[in-house]
C-alpha cells in the first residue's frame, strides 16, 4: 500500500479514516469547518505562521543551494 502524501508531510502515526458512506453534503461541511478552522487560525497567528515558513523555506533552500555546482551552465 502507497503511503499517503500529506501536506504537511507526516506519513505515520494514528491513522485518520474517513468514512465511505459520507453524503457530499456531510463531505461539503467538514471541508466548510476545516477552511473556517484554517482562516480563524491564520487571523490569530499569520505573523507567526509568515516568520515560520520564512524561516523554514530560507533553511531548505539554503541547504538546497550547497548542492549546486557552481560550474553548471545556469539552464
Amino acid at each position: 500500500m502507497k503511503p499517503w502524501l500529506l501536506p504537511s508531510g507526516i506519513q505515520h502515526g494514528i491513522p485518520f479514516l474517513i468514512q465511505g458512506d459520507w453524503s457530499p453534503e456531510q463531505a461539503l461541511a467538514v471541508v466548510e469547518l476545516l477552511d473556517d478552522l484554517r482562516e480563524m487560525i491564520w487571523a490569530r497567528y499569520q505573523i507567526q505562521l509568515q516568520e515560520l515558513l520564512r524561516e523554514q523555506r530560507c533553511s531548505q533552500l539554503t541547504s538546497e543551494s550547497k548542492n549546486i555546482n557552481e560550474t553548471d551552465p545556469p539552464f
